[in-house]
């Protein structure tokens, strides 16, 4: 059974078609990546499957989201399934969390919303989210975004996403802004989270390493196409496109730098 149904999406900005009938589908429980690089469509396809896109855009195509189509719904219809149908990630949770409000309200917003709780079930079940990253002093919750490393704040913002207890987690290259240690940390979080929940996971980012140990199949994004298709041992191993065989060859040509001490492309 399918959480997410993407069939012929295409995004246009006036004349420019951003993303090109693009198709996939994401099951439940699977995990799944998206690829490609800065300006491939992969961040704008994310926004496409929850109803996101800002108004000068234009979607057209099939984009059902637990059963429901998403193309042309409008922004009422498309409030009980944020959150409850799909949890989203957001690559910078510095303008993705609220400024003016302190993180444990922010956190209860959605169970309030999609779960009904209120007093202190509420209030407990925000301090178990806070610990399911890894937040687990009383001080986080009563905490501004802006008090917050970006390490943390991405850790709420993870538990935001995923406080009504999603079908499908989208996360949309939620390690890019992090250093490498922390971005580690973020990542054993979310493959911690999504398996304890059996979640399905649409996780997108330009980094093949990062995507491969992330999902188990691969959707390989380049000017707005879905140019391959395929699992994470076919996409490394057997690339078919062009522009995929670009990308596995330079992923190895960088990690054969990094082994190499002695070659100078590595300092």
């Amino acid at each position: 059974m399918s959480v997410l149904d993407v069939s012929g999406l295409t995004v246009t900005a006036g004349p420019q078609r951003l993303v090109d009938d693009v198709s996939f589908t994401v099951a439940a429980g699977e995990r799944v990546g998206v690829i490609g690089e800065s300006g491939s469509g992969k961040s704008v396809t994310s926004l496409a499957v929850t109803g996101l896109l800002a108004d000068s855009l234009t979607a057209s195509g099939s984009v059902l989201l637990d059963g429901v189509q998403v193309i042309g719904a409008s922004d009422r219809a498309l409030r009980p399934l944020r959150g409850r149908a799909a949890g989203i990630l957001f690559q910078e949770p510095l303008t993705a969390l609220d400024p003016l409000m302190r993180v444990g309200r922010q956190i209860a917003e959605p169970m309030r919303r999609h779960l009904g709780l209120r007093g202190a079930q509420l209030q407990d079940a925000v301090r178990l989210a806070l610990e399911d990253v890894a937040l687990a002093a009383p001080r986080f919750a009563r905490a501004f975004p802006h008090e917050l490393s970006g390490g943390q704040r991405q850790r709420v913002a993870a538990a935001i996403a995923l406080a009504a207890r999603p079908d499908l987690l989208i996360a949309d290259e939620p390690t890019t802004a992090l250093d490498v240690t922390v971005q580690d940390e973020i990542l054993a979080l979310l493959d911690r989270l999504v398996a304890e929940r059996g979640m399905a996971l649409l996780f997108i980012s330009h980094d093949l390493a990062v995507v491969t140990r992330m999902t188990d199949r691969v959707i390989v994004m380049h000017r707005g196409r879905a140019v391959e298709q395929g699992t994470a041992e076919q996409i490394i191993g057997a690339p078919q496109a062009p522009y995929t065989a670009g990308l596995v060859a330079s992923a190895r040509t960088l990690d054969s730098a990094l082994d190499d001490p002695s070659d100078g492309s590595a300092r």
